[in-house]
């Protein structure tokens, strides 16, 4: 039908309808279509199916919008410093609204920034990369990605130490590649020892992700530690993809250590991520970078100049006034951080039946369940960490994160990134919920 020129075409309507089903430690989406007109939706993509959402932010959604709908929660779930933004930060982002500095920038990003983080890398990790071996992004996140899109081909393998980050393994498979969870063990802190790495590289492993401090586990590796693992991989000639997005975030002495300061030639094989994020309190400003040779960054350019063109304009001159500003912030969040800590751990102390281990680093506790599993809570047996999780939530109001988003379905974790009064309310619901477990 032609109308004042304008031809209308018949629009199909459909409702997609998503749900979720849990399968080996993993949300799985399974979506469902229904039309009224036209034929059968194509179908999504293969590699869709492969990628789970992602567990923390599935949990704390569902949390936010357990308090919109008026109930008293306690959210133990989100990785996120609940400080605001310091206000110099936030005045730089303004200032650049209003100077008209929002406009496209270098897909690497804007060189003032770049340069900051290259004196920042000079002084406070003794790593000398020049500021065009620096590429900015949309959060540490973001560079976790692109890098793996930048180094990875259709088949290779990636080590990923378990418990990991929730995002690691479908990174990597989004990028084309395996994932290979190595189980690493609680006496050893959690972290992949050197014979446990060079017993899992074979002919197809391109590179290792070492995340220090860690999430979910708070652990930080020591020098020897990351110097038996530098040996073995640059004998293997594989990268390292060092996530140093909590460096700041350490206690009881704890020193953060980046691997490619320990040698030219683990140096070369290091794509080094950190953000703002953490340290700064600026999550939602989505600003991260990664620094390495020049070649992978340019790789790493090319590919996110097609995926974003680069990230925000604003947020990368707040970021960079947060390098040049008081860093004596830094120390007032830590400080605050390790008062909770040692508050949460206190209380752990008190409770029957739950495990852990201390954490130097980030701002989560990772808690043991297996003194628990089997037995039963009103009737219901829990026999996993999700089991675990929507019990608490349901029941008592509190938010955590199962450990099957980590690679371990036998813990949980919670973050004490929250106000001291959220935190003391939690761990009496969290100590009566228990109580009740039998």
């Amino acid at each position: 039908m032609l109308i004042l020129g304008i031809t209308f075409v018949p629009v199909i309507y459909y409702n997609i309808k998503c749900e979720h089903k849990y399968n080996k430690g993993h949300f799985v989406p399974k979506y469902y279509s229904k039309f009224q007109g036209g034929n059968k939706m194509p179908g999504l993509a293969k590699l869709a199916g492969k990628i789970s959402p992602s567990m923390t932010i599935a949990i704390t959604a569902k949390a936010k919008r357990m308090v919109e709908d008026g109930m008293d929660i306690v959210g133990f779930g989100a990785g996120e410093p609940d400080f605001d933004t310091p206000e110099y930060i936030a005045d730089a982002g303004v200032r650049a609204i209003r100077e008209g500095k929002t406009r496209y920038t270098s897909a690497y990003g804007i060189d003032g920034l770049r340069r900051e983080i290259s004196k920042k890398l000079k002084t406070e990790n003794g790593l000398d990369y020049e500021y065009d071996q620096i590429i900015l992004s949309s959060g540490a996140k973001h560079s976790l990605s692109t890098a793996f899109q930048a180094i990875c081909d259709p088949g290779d393998e990636v080590i990923v130490p378990s418990p990991y980050w929730v995002s690691y393994p479908e990174m990597v498979t989004i990028a084309g590649g395996k994932p290979v969870i190595v189980k690493t063990l609680k006496e050893n802190g959690f972290k992949i020892t050197a014979g446990q790495l060079k017993d899992s590289i074979t002919s197809k492993t391109k590179a290792l992700i070492l995340n220090s401090p860690a999430n979910p586990t708070g652990s930080v590796y020591s020098r020897k530690e990351l110097e038996e693992i530098a040996a073995v991989a640059v004998e293997k000639d594989i990268f390292v993809i060092s996530d140093e997005i909590y460096e700041k975030l350490v206690y009881d002495g704890a020193e953060h250590i980046s691997i490619a300061s320990l040698g030219k030639k683990i140096k070369a094989l290091t794509i080094l991520v950190n953000g703002m994020s953490k340290a700064y309190a600026m999550t939602g400003w989505r600003l991260g970078y990664a620094a390495a040779e020049p070649d992978v960054i340019k790789a790493m350019g090319s590919i996110q100049g097609h995926a974003i063109s680069h990230p925000s304009s604003i947020a990368q001159y707040a970021g960079e006034a947060a390098l040049k500003g008081d860093q004596s912030i830094i120390d007032h969040m830590v400080r605050e951080y390790d008062k909770r800590r040692k508050y949460a751990l206190q209380r752990l102390d008190d409770i029957d039946g739950l495990e852990y281990l201390r954490p130097e680093g980030a701002f989560y506790v990772y808690i043991s369940l297996e003194r628990l599993l089997g037995k039963a809570y009103k009737g219901k047996t829990i026999n996993s960490s999700l089991v675990f999780a929507e019990l608490l939530l349901e029941n008592a109001g509190v938010a955590v994160i199962p450990g099957a988003a980590f690679g371990d379905d036998t813990y949980i974790r919670i973050s004490y990134a929250t106000s001291m009064e959220q935190i003391e309310k939690g761990l009496d619901r969290i100590k009566e919920f228990v109580s009740q477990v039998e």
